[in-house]
Protein backbone atom coordinates (compact mmCIF):
# COMPACT_ATOMS: atom_id res chain seq x y z
CA UNK A 1 0.00 0.00 0.00
CA UNK A 2 2.76 2.48 0.83
CA UNK A 3 4.54 1.79 -2.47
CA UNK A 4 1.39 2.79 -4.37
CA UNK A 5 1.08 5.92 -2.27
CA UNK A 6 4.75 6.76 -2.89
CA UNK A 7 4.32 6.26 -6.63
CA UNK A 8 1.23 8.47 -6.59
CA UNK A 9 3.11 11.17 -4.70
CA UNK A 10 6.06 11.01 -7.10
CA UNK A 11 3.70 11.07 -10.09
CA UNK A 12 1.99 14.21 -8.73
CA UNK A 13 5.37 15.87 -8.18
CA UNK A 14 6.44 15.06 -11.75
CA UNK A 15 3.12 16.26 -13.17
CA UNK A 16 3.38 19.51 -11.22
CA UNK A 17 6.99 19.94 -12.34
CA UNK A 18 5.94 19.56 -15.98
CA UNK A 19 3.08 22.01 -15.40
CA UNK A 20 5.45 24.55 -13.80
CA UNK A 21 7.95 24.12 -16.62
CA UNK A 22 5.27 24.64 -19.28
CA UNK A 23 3.76 27.59 -17.41
CA UNK A 24 7.09 29.40 -17.57
CA UNK A 25 6.84 29.34 -21.36
CA UNK A 26 3.21 30.60 -21.38
CA UNK A 27 3.13 33.29 -18.72
CA UNK A 28 5.19 36.43 -18.99
CA UNK A 29 6.79 37.08 -15.61
CA UNK A 30 7.30 33.41 -14.68
CA UNK A 31 10.80 32.12 -15.36
CA UNK A 32 12.41 28.73 -14.70
CA UNK A 33 16.08 27.86 -15.20
CA UNK A 34 15.53 24.17 -15.99
CA UNK A 35 13.60 21.03 -15.20
CA UNK A 36 15.57 20.46 -11.98
CA UNK A 37 14.39 23.79 -10.67
CA UNK A 38 10.85 22.86 -11.73
CA UNK A 39 11.11 19.64 -9.69
CA UNK A 40 12.28 21.55 -6.61
CA UNK A 41 9.54 24.15 -7.14
CA UNK A 42 6.94 21.36 -7.43
CA UNK A 43 8.06 19.86 -4.11
CA UNK A 44 8.04 23.26 -2.39
CA UNK A 45 4.64 24.07 -3.94
CA UNK A 46 3.24 20.78 -2.65
CA UNK A 47 4.54 21.48 0.84
CA UNK A 48 3.24 25.06 0.77
CA UNK A 49 -0.20 23.86 -0.38
CA UNK A 50 -0.26 21.26 2.39
CA UNK A 51 1.08 23.36 5.26
CA UNK A 52 0.67 27.08 4.60
CA UNK A 53 -2.42 27.33 2.40
CA UNK A 54 -4.92 25.91 4.93
CA UNK A 55 -3.76 28.44 7.52
CA UNK A 56 -4.10 31.30 5.04
CA UNK A 57 -7.56 30.10 4.00
CA UNK A 58 -8.75 30.09 7.61
CA UNK A 59 -7.19 33.48 8.39
CA UNK A 60 -8.72 35.07 5.29
CA UNK A 61 -12.15 33.48 5.67
CA UNK A 62 -14.02 36.78 6.23
CA UNK A 63 -12.46 38.34 3.11
CA UNK A 64 -13.12 35.14 1.18
CA UNK A 65 -16.79 35.23 2.17
CA UNK A 66 -17.11 38.89 1.17
CA UNK A 67 -15.53 38.25 -2.24
CA UNK A 68 -17.50 35.03 -2.77
CA UNK A 69 -14.29 32.98 -2.87
CA UNK A 70 -12.43 35.12 -5.40
CA UNK A 71 -9.80 36.04 -2.79
CA UNK A 72 -8.61 32.43 -3.07
CA UNK A 73 -7.03 33.36 -6.41
CA UNK A 74 -4.95 35.99 -4.63
CA UNK A 75 -3.97 33.49 -1.93
CA UNK A 76 -2.88 31.02 -4.61
CA UNK A 77 -0.79 33.75 -6.23
CA UNK A 78 0.78 34.57 -2.88
CA UNK A 79 1.64 30.89 -2.40
CA UNK A 80 3.28 30.72 -5.85
CA UNK A 81 5.13 33.97 -5.15
CA UNK A 82 6.37 32.49 -1.86
CA UNK A 83 7.52 29.34 -3.68
CA UNK A 84 9.50 31.47 -6.12
CA UNK A 85 11.09 33.27 -3.18
CA UNK A 86 12.12 29.97 -1.57
CA UNK A 87 13.30 28.24 -4.75
CA UNK A 88 16.42 29.14 -6.70
CA UNK A 89 15.98 29.04 -10.46
CA UNK A 90 12.25 29.78 -10.27
CA UNK A 91 11.29 33.45 -10.51
CA UNK A 92 7.87 35.11 -10.45
CA UNK A 93 8.09 38.86 -11.02
CA UNK A 94 4.74 40.06 -9.69
CA UNK A 95 1.47 39.11 -8.05
CA UNK A 96 -0.44 39.26 -11.35
CA UNK A 97 2.00 36.84 -12.93
CA UNK A 98 1.78 34.64 -9.85
CA UNK A 99 -2.03 34.50 -9.97
CA UNK A 100 -2.11 33.75 -13.69
CA UNK A 101 0.75 31.27 -13.28
CA UNK A 102 -1.07 29.39 -10.53
CA UNK A 103 -4.21 29.20 -12.66
CA UNK A 104 -2.24 27.83 -15.63
CA UNK A 105 -0.36 25.37 -13.40
CA UNK A 106 -3.68 24.11 -12.01
CA UNK A 107 -5.20 23.72 -15.48
CA UNK A 108 -2.12 21.96 -16.91
CA UNK A 109 -1.74 19.73 -13.88
CA UNK A 110 -5.40 18.68 -14.02
CA UNK A 111 -5.23 18.08 -17.77
CA UNK A 112 -2.06 15.98 -17.58
CA UNK A 113 -3.49 14.07 -14.64
CA UNK A 114 -6.70 13.34 -16.57
CA UNK A 115 -4.75 12.15 -19.61
CA UNK A 116 -2.59 9.80 -17.56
Amino acid sequence: MSKERDRGFLARILINAVAIYLTASFVKGVYISGFGAALVAAVVLGLANALIKPVLIILSLPINILTLGLFTFILNGIILFLVSFLTTGFIVTGLGSAILGYIIISILSSTINAIL
